[in-house]
């Protein structure tokens, strides 16, 4: 008997293999009914001999052996599968071994059946283990999109819940820095809280940053005409404020105009300086430097002191990587989460730019992000 023939004659028994298996698995499943712990495995096993009834070419067998196949518009029933088992509490490693049961349960079925003379063709098994595979590639890639997709909409909700309060208190900060009346140590309190909340505010604003890039449009623009000598200028003017011990030097020598998104860009230019501070050598400057080059506004920034070490270059846009104590923006390592230069360069990337980076012993460490001026590039010498 070939095995899609057994898998559809042999149907109901191999559904309550897969049903008594599921029942073992620790958490939800002890209280699930039997259409729960079920689920799709009839359609999943239909999909299965169906496979296994049709030809395929040696090109086809090698995706499929990789859980590359080819397959049509709209959602599998194996990952259909893997959205339901993640929203009943299966984790990852539980549904996996669901379909490892129900490999064993199908072919050791099957092997009896052979052993009692029933003719078979050994293809039959490389096809059903291919056709597993396909099905396990695809629960797999749809159970991690989903915690994907759960994860962003938690931070983004956390994100915003968590505004309110953070605003509150930051208004609250700044009028008692306003009273001149309250002694020194109050004062010294009120700055504390002020600059505290400041941080906690960037870490949200990333975690919103972050949940909005990921979730496939990339970082939203609202541009507008923008001199960005005047944006970059004001951030120098910031970091210094937060940072007075350190000298941080600003070359700009003529009006950069062109259309931008002035907050986003001030977000780009803010961590970028803040993490040369940062990371830079306390007894050489920083260097900030604007200018125009072939229809670009190329910035840069540059420090001294320990090269980013080699290894992390090449992860260092990517978030929340093993190297991202060079990416925690505004206030050092310990205050960010490592989204800082993640999202600067979806920032850039959003103005159709560019952003990169050099760093060895010997000259130091600069980034540079050069943006397209588009339809107005004006240049006005001052």
């Amino acid at each position: 008997m070939r095995l899609s023939a057994f898998i559809i004659d042999n149907l109901e028994s191999i559904l309550q293999s897969w049903e008594d298996f599921a029942r073992t698995i620790p958490g939800e499943a002890s209280s699930m009914g039997v259409e729960a712990l079920r689920d799709h495995a009839e359609e999943v096993l239909r999909v299965v001999a169906a496979d296994l009834r049709t030809k395929q070419s040696a090109a086809q067998q090698i995706d499929k052996s990789m859980g590359k196949a080819e397959k049509d518009d709209g959602e599998t029933p194996a990952e259909t599968h893997a959205i339901l088992r993640h929203d009943a509490g299966f984790t990852i490693d539980a549904m996996v071994s669901e379909y490892r049961a129900l490999r064993a349960s199908v072919l050791r079925k099957w092997l009896q059946e052979i052993k009692h003379g029933t003719d078979f063709e050994v293809e039959d098994m490389t096809r059903f283990n291919e056709a597993i595979d396909q099905a396990l590639a695809e629960s797999v890639a749809s159970y991690s999109r989903t915690v994907k997709a759960t994860q962003n909409v938690f931070l983004g909700i956390l994100g915003h819940d968590l505004r309110t309060p953070l605003g509150a208190i930051q208004l609250g900060s700044e009028v008692l820095l306003l009273d001149n009346d309250r002694g020194a140590k109050p004062t010294i309190i009120a700055s504390r809280i002020f600059t505290s909340v400041k941080r906690a505010s960037k870490i949200v604003n990333d975690l919103l940053d972050f949940t909005r890039s990921q979730g496939g449009g990339g970082i939203p623009l609202q541009r507008v005409e923008t001199n960005l000598a005047m944006v970059c200028e004001n951030m120098v003017e910031e970091v210094r404020a937060y940072n007075p011990e350190r000298d941080i030097v600003c070359e700009i020598k003529e009006k950069v105009a062109g259309w931008f998104d002035p907050a986003r860009i001030e977000q780009v230019f803010s961590n970028l300086i803040s993490n040369a501070v940062q990371h830079g050598a306390r007894s050489s400057p920083v260097t900030v430097s604007l200018h125009v080059e072939q229809e670009l506004a190329v910035f840069n920034v540059h420090n001294q002191g320990q090269p980013i070490p080699e290894e992390a270059i090449s992860d260092i846009f990517k978030p929340m990587s093993r190297h991202s104590q060079y990416a925690a923006g505004d206030y050092g390592s310990h205050s960010g989460l490592g989204l800082g230069l993640y999202i600067a360069s979806e920032i850039v990337a959003a103005h159709q730019g560019r952003i990169t980076v050099a760093s060895d012993l010997a000259d130091g460490t600069t980034f540079t992000v050069s943006l397209p001026l588009a339809m107005c590039d004006r240049r006005v010498q001052r």
